[in-house]
């Protein structure tokens, strides 16, 4: 598959997946004019680096906080946000 018209990419998307899947590129036809490419993506995302987020996060010196100050933070933000309200425990 070369090229793909306007009215064809609804009936042959499959035939584009898998064209693109094959690493071709395809030529986007519009009344008779190519007005565009549709290529596959060539470069692998970036991979998840669990060492250098936590380098990261070492290096902005958070304070450690407990379940009942996240939990104390939390409610005054809801309070904050909606108003007292807000349905609790």
């Amino acid at each position: 598959m070369n090229y793909i018209t306007s009215t064809q990419l609804r009936s042959k998307t499959s035939e584009l997946v898998k064209a693109l899947k094959e690493g071709k590129s395809v030529s986007f036809l519009h009344r008779s004019q190519i007005i565009g490419v549709f290529e596959p993506i060539s470069k692998e995302p970036k991979k998840f680096n669990a060492k250098k987020v936590a380098k990261i996060v070492k290096s902005l010196n958070l304070s450690s906080t407990t379940y009942q100050e996240r939990e104390k933070i939390y409610r005054k933000h809801l309070m904050d946000k909606y108003g007292k309200y807000i349905s609790g425990r």
